[in-house]
This record gives C-alpha cells, structure tokens and sequence, in this order.
C-alpha cells in the first residue's frame, strides 16, 4: 500500500499527523462478504448476505475482504505497512456476489435495495461497488441496475462504482459504471504495461466515463484465507481495487467535511485530479489526497 500511497500523494498534514483517518463515516462495501481478518477486527457494524442468507460474516472469494482491507485495514499484521486509506471508517458489508466473484442482476438489486432502507440507520456515507457487468444484459436489466444506483445517488450517498475490466476500447465501461451520476473508477495504468484492461468511455450516451482513475495493479490488501495460508496479505489487480482507493478517498473527506454533499464531493474531485500521461490516464485523472483534503 506505500505504493499506491505514493502514487495518490496519500501524505499530507492531516494523514501524517493521524488528524483525519475516516472517524465518523460508514462505507458500504457491495462484494463477495468479508472475512474474519486481524486487519478488520472490529471494522464491520452490518453483514448482509443476498446470496446465501447466512448469518455471520465469511467471505467464500477472498475479493471482498481485499477490497475492504484497502479502504479500512488498520495494517496490524504488518506493524501499519499495509493499513488501508481510511482505517477508522466502519464498514458495512452487503453480500451480492458468490464464491465465483458471479452474481445475477437480482441479488445486486436487492443488495442495493438493501442499503436504499437502511443506510441512515448505520450512517452510510459511501457506497462502493467494486462490481459491473457486460453491457449485453438482458433488455431492461441494464436500465434496472442504473436505476438503482441513481437512487441511492438521489438520497445523498456518495456511491463509487469500478469501470471494470473490459477495455481498453471505446464504451467499454460496466454496468452501472455507466450512469451519469456516479463516480466510476478506472485503474491507473502503468508505464510498459502490455495488458490494459480498465473500461473506458465516452458512453454510449457520450459521458466520458471514467471520472477517476487509481492504482488498480498488483495491489496487497488482506488475505481472506488467513491464517489457514499463512501470508495474511495476498496481491490482486483491476478496476475493483482501484475503486476502493477511491472510496476511501472519499471517506477522508466526509470525515473531515462531514457537512459536504455528494455532489460537492463530485466537483471537488474533479478541481483537484491530477491529469497524467494520456496512455496512463482517463476522465479528471488520478486522485490527489493531499489536494482533496486541504
């Protein structure tokens, strides 16, 4: 995680100083569950499981628990090397996605159906949805999926959705990466890269999608399998651990602003992204925490 918090220009006064660490705001992490996890002791208020209907936290992936381990790690397994972006935020964890990392567009709905009733009762701020599908959804589906996350938009909820990895051609972004009102999150590419993958607009409703890129490739965050495998941190790629870079991003903020608004939020993304290299970058560019948050 130094890495990517390097890559971010993560340090500045208020995260070297310990001032802002997410304190005060819940993310709503939409995945494959979560696991039991030294790193996230502690972290999850909520677990809602659309697939099963299992009570208990368990992740049968491992792509949700790295998920949430970068937005909320506190690195406790690695002494804080590995702590994730907003290590004092809550999570809660609403499972959609099977052992497979697969889940139909119903079980999505009703995640986010889910979260429309009861986000203010857990104080949700953020949604991440570190998921998205192929644009050949079956008709009406696509407009279902948009729908719903619009909604959540509508009630205030600052909701992150990955471009996923279809790309890198023209209108490639994933379902519900797609809507015009969220923020939608690509991976930052790196330089030499042979095989780019991160969805990329314009739509095909001409919105330039994504908003927001973030690191995305070789990123270590928690390890659901341990400590049966005794590494307790494991690497993954795409545009799902970009967007948690994202969503904790925005977690900072709240937390500091806890007044703003999701559309504030919006545009001060956009005034404080910094444009890189255009074979690496897309939309406003890549988040800068250190111009987000002064």
């Amino acid at each position: 995680m130094n890495k990517v918090k390097q890559q971010i220009h993560y340090w500045c006064e208020d995260t070297v100083q310990g001032k802002i660490r997410g304190e005060g705001v819940a993310v709503a992490v939409l995945d494959t569950g979560i696991a039991v996890h030294p790193d996230l002791r502690g972290k999850v208020v909520m677990f809602q499981d659309c697939v099963n209907h299992r009570q208990g936290v368990y992740d049968d992936s491992g792509h949700g628990t790295h998920v949430g381990g970068i937005i909320a790690g506190d690195g406790r397994m690695s002494r804080g090397r590995f702590q994730g972006i907003a290590p004092e935020v809550r999570l809660v964890v609403i499972k959609i996605l099977d052992a497979k990392g697969e889940g139909s567009v119903e079980q999505i709905l009703d995640g986010i159906w889910w979260l429309q009733k009861n986000h203010r009762r857990y104080g949700i701020r953020v949604v991440n949805i570190s998921v998205g599908a192929r644009q050949d959804l079956e008709p009406g589906k696509e407009e279902c999926l948009i729908h719903a996350v619009e909604e959540l938009w509508n009630q205030g909820l600052v909701v992150v959705v990955s471009a996923g990895n279809y790309g890198p051609g023209e209108d490639s972004i994933a379902v519900p990466g797609n809507s015009r009102k969220v923020i939608t999150v690509g991976a930052l590419e790196e330089p030499g890269m042979k095989n780019r993958c991160s969805g990329s607009g314009p739509t095909d409703q001409c919105i330039v999608k994504p908003e927001l890129v973030a690191p995305g490739y070789q990123i270590l965050s928690c390890n659901s399998r341990y400590p049966m495998n005794k590494n307790p941190y494991i690497r993954k790629s795409g545009t799902s651990m970009a967007t948690p870079v994202v969503s904790g991003a925005a977690a900072l903020f709240l937390s500091k602003y806890p007044e703003a608004e999701n559309v504030e939020l919006k545009l001060r993304f956009r005034e404080t992204s910094e444009r890189k290299p255009v074979e690496q970058s897309q939309g406003w560019g890549c988040i800068r925490i250190d111009w987000l948050l002064s």
